[in-house]
């Protein structure tokens, strides 16, 4: 038997860093670790409550959800030294189609810049919207590279250059002469440090009831999913699509240009009027 402590926590949370997992990873693999602790009640892990644990996420979570969970208890169980106790993942068949209550659309992104005003929120959206960086990334934007026209962002042992379109620079100048910031992070907390995605989450929940946008749609990685959506739209390169958004497998792009079901339904329809003609 094998008991999980606060010490243990803390010990992955080394293991973690030093494995040089961003900080995002980080918190998320904890935060899934504490939740398995508190189904534990104090008590020994064995293989019998792992496979318990996961009929308890089944119950309360989408499958995807559920085999993100269950990695972050495998990594941890592999760390101890008790692989014997991980379990297997959800076989999820991949969707074709994105579902509508989920993705955010043109028309609520663009309610959504209108609720903000001219306010921080508003350039922040529009930043990441326009160039599709994840919202860990936002403090790579900094004055400097707003002037030059791209970011370069290190994260762990990748570096990868971020590029600012024409329109997006000419909102953020506008920022920067608003702010008076003209090096550094163009993005700061009133302690002059990058701002975390909690600031970031929290005032763009604030802007649903405004811009009358579902509040599961309104994140900022949802942002990212629309300017996925929108340049394969246009460009239809999933290659290219990939390099911008930083991916190193297609496979994790495909995810980003999914279709909404109506979509999907509409080229069903035209498939089946080339059939009938």
């Amino acid at each position: 038997m094998y008991r999980l402590s606060p010490e243990d926590l803390l010990s992955f949370e080394k293991h973690l860093t030093e494995e040089e997992k961003s900080k995002a990873t980080t918190e998320k693999y904890l935060r899934d670790i504490r939740c398995f602790r508190r189904f534990l009640q104090d008590g020994d892990i064995s293989k019998e409550q792992t496979i318990a644990y996961k009929k308890y996420l089944l119950e309360r979570y989408a499958p995807s959800s559920v085999n993100s969970m269950l990695v972050s208890l495998n990594c941890f169980l592999r760390y101890a030294g008790k692989q014997e106790f991980c379990v297997k993942l959800l076989k999820v068949q991949r969707q074709i189609f994105a579902t509508e209550d989920k993705e955010l659309n043109r028309q609520e992104y663009q309610r959504l810049v209108k609720a903000a005003g001219d306010t921080r929120m508003s350039y922040i959206i529009r930043t990441i919207c326009g160039t599709g960086i994840r919202v860990s990334e936002l403090e790579y934007i900094t004055a400097e590279a707003v002037r030059a026209g791209k970011a370069t962002v290190r994260c762990k042992s990748k570096t990868r250059v971020i590029f600012i379109p024409a329109m997006v620079q000419k909102i953020l100048f506008k920022f920067i002469k608003k702010t008076g910031h003209k090096t550094g992070p163009v993005f700061v907390s009133r302690s002059g440090k990058p701002l975390g995605r909690k600031n970031i989450w929290r005032d763009m929940k604030a802007l649903c009831l405004k811009a009358k946008v579902a509040e599961n749609k309104v994140f900022p990685h949802n942002l990212r999913h629309l300017f996925a959506r929108t340049f394969y739209s246009v460009e239809k390169d999933i290659v290219r699509l990939a390099d911008l958004l930083g991916h190193s497998s297609i496979n994790t792009t495909r995810v980003y240009t999914i279709e909404t079901g109506e979509q999907h339904m509409d080229c069903l329809d035209r498939v089946q009027m080339c059939l009938m003609t």
